[in-house]
């Protein structure tokens, strides 16, 4: 197999043909059109803690690491409760992400310095690149089908000139197809022990944040990675054996154009149930206000600490907001241990409706 050459000696011009330039244009429009729908959200970090939930939640099942979304949620409300651990997995992959997109919000770059950062918020050590050989990819029946580069000096040369290729605009490309060959060299290079396939996938949607195609990192490709695993796998293979980066880029297109389509569909619901939510409780409850609202839909699963913090009540008070809201049928409320949590339905219900749909939990 021959070895990892630096994305500077493809050449732009072979990904001008039309069925690339093509599905590029879909991509775009289905792209931009996301960065203005989620512009609309009045307050975009709603977005964030939401979708990027579901977005940890698909991503760390592509590495067989599986949690519902009930786990999920109530996780994310009781991160004391050490008992489920893929839950808590998920809650490293959205702490990584936060962590990254504030690294490239502060300072417009992707950098290695900011790769190790995310890899280490998942996999909770800071080991950093790999140092000893032995890392290799195996098929299922467990033959090795891929050995990355094993060299601890050359993996650091190829991360070196992949971080001039991310913030460096010497590539005359469009930033989709630079984001498609970012994330192949990326995964190719498989520069860390563990946690490679995660970075990656929130690699692609910095590198977007940096390049001023998204505002917020609201563009999660993993749902349809793992609808179409194979696929995945089979042209990222394809690429280090038959040099068929064509066929990769259209295929990070499709991904990208499809996934976009969702997220704008998700992002419109989520708002209108915002709205509804606002304006009946503006005219029911006169302990209406806005970061209230803020509340019940950046959590599905909300609790009185939450309540609390984010009002600047007392416990007593916000325990009336709430069990008040519960009569109203606004939240639904439940019991874990001896303590309660209260469950936006219909936001759940949106955040979920896809997994519904393929028959996940």
């Amino acid at each position: 197999m021959p070895e990892i050459a630096p994305l500077t000696a493809l050449s732009a011009a072979r990904f001008e043909r039309p069925d690339i330039l093509k599905r590029l244009a879909g991509a775009s429009r289905q792209l931009a059109e996301l960065k203005g729908v989620a512009a609309s959200m009045p307050n975009q970090s709603i977005l964030i803690s939401t979708l990027g939930l579901q977005e940890a939640k698909d991503s760390s099942a592509i590495e067989n690491i599986v949690t519902t979304h009930d786990e999920l949620f109530r996780d994310a409300a009781f991160p004391e409760d050490t008992s489920n651990a893929a839950a808590k997995e998920v809650a490293h992959y959205r702490q990584a992400l936060r962590v990254g997109f504030e690294a490239v919000r502060d300072t417009g770059l992707l950098t290695n310095n900011h790769i190790l950062q995310i890899q280490s918020e998942l996999e909770r050590n800071s080991a950093g690149f790999r140092k000893l050989p032995g890392t290799a990819l195996k098929a299922s029946d467990g033959r090795t089908v891929y050995t990355p580069p094993q060299d601890p000096g050359v993996i650091l040369d190829l991360m070196r000139d992949l971080e001039r290729f991310m913030n460096e605009p010497h590539f005359d490309a469009d930033p989709l197809i630079k984001m498609a060959l970012i994330h192949h060299q990326f995964e190719s290079i498989h520069p860390f022990y563990d946690g490679n396939g995660r970075t990656g996938r929130i690699i692609n949607v910095l590198y977007l944040v940096k390049e001023g195609l998204l505002d917020i990192p609201v563009l999660y490709l993993s749902r349809h990675i793992v609808r179409t695993k194979s696929d995945y796998y089979r042209l990222l293979q394809s690429v280090r054996e038959h040099d068929t980066w064509e066929e990769w880029v259209l295929y990070m297109l499709s991904a990208v154009e499809h996934t976009a389509a969702a997220g704008i569909e998700t992002i419109q619901a989520i708002k209108a149930l915002l709205f509804d939510y606002k304006h009946r409780i503006r005219e029911q409850y006169k302990f209406y206000n806005q970061d209230l609202i803020n509340n019940l839909f950046s959590h599905p699963y909300t609790k009185i600490e939450f309540i609390q913090h984010d009002l600047k009540v007392s416990r007593l008070t916000a325990t009336r907001y709430l069990d008040k809201l519960t009569e109203g049928g606004f939240v639904l409320k439940q019991k874990i241990g001896r303590s309660n949590y209260y469950i936006n339905r219909p936001l759940y219900g949106i955040l979920t409706r896809d997994a519904m749909r393929a028959g996940e939990t």
